[in-house]
């Protein structure tokens, strides 16, 4: 796939120092699309693909990583590993505590793999994924069940998981087709 422009406006991706969104372009967004499937992918090789310089892809990713857009990091599978046992946990925050105390709290935990706020009957959604059940049982007990910050929780073991995908989500439109 050839691409018009190899040069980005600085606009784009300035905007976020000045605590904007930068939209990108379709060449950033190709390259990103290349970095999900392998993050390890050498830049002359999404050049070559992509129809740029290296220097280009080079420039590119570190423009995006210093404006806080990308971020090239490992993802182990939970279902592809030696996890047994995992739930999501729909937690209420209790009366003078903060969701974000919460998830100060959890997010240090290994067994706890996602941490979400949301709006609804939940405060917080986590996802907790242990070894063993014994393990869960006993997280659970310590993490969840007798601690102080939290009115409520839910747990919802997971029976069959139809989708396991890491999506990162998009701060600019798809391209359109050239």
């Amino acid at each position: 796939m050839a691409w018009r422009r190899e040069r980005q406006t600085e606009a784009s991706l300035d905007t976020a120092r000045d605590g904007r969104r930068p939209t990108g372009d379709d060449l950033d967004y190709a390259i990103v699309k290349l970095l999900e499937v392998d993050g390890r992918k050498a830049f002359s090789e999404i050049a070559h693909e992509l129809n740029v310089s290296e220097g280009t892809i080079r420039n590119r990713v570190g423009r995006m990583k210093e404006a806080g857009v990308l971020r090239i990091v490992a993802i182990a599978d939970p279902a592809a590993t030696e996890y047994q046992t995992s739930v999501m946990l729909g937690l209420k925050v209790a009366q003078g505590h903060t969701p974000q105390q919460v998830a100060a709290r959890l997010e240090k935990e290994a067994f706890v793999v996602y941490i979400l706020w949301v709006a609804g009957r939940f405060d917080l959604v986590v996802e907790v994924v242990c070894d063993q059940q014994e393990h869960l049982l006993e997280f659970l007990e310590a993490e969840f069940h007798s601690a102080e910050d939290l009115a409520a929780i839910e747990v919802m073991p997971g029976l069959r998981n139809f989708k396991n995908q890491f999506l990162l989500k998009r701060i600019w439109a798809t391209p359109k087709e050239t």
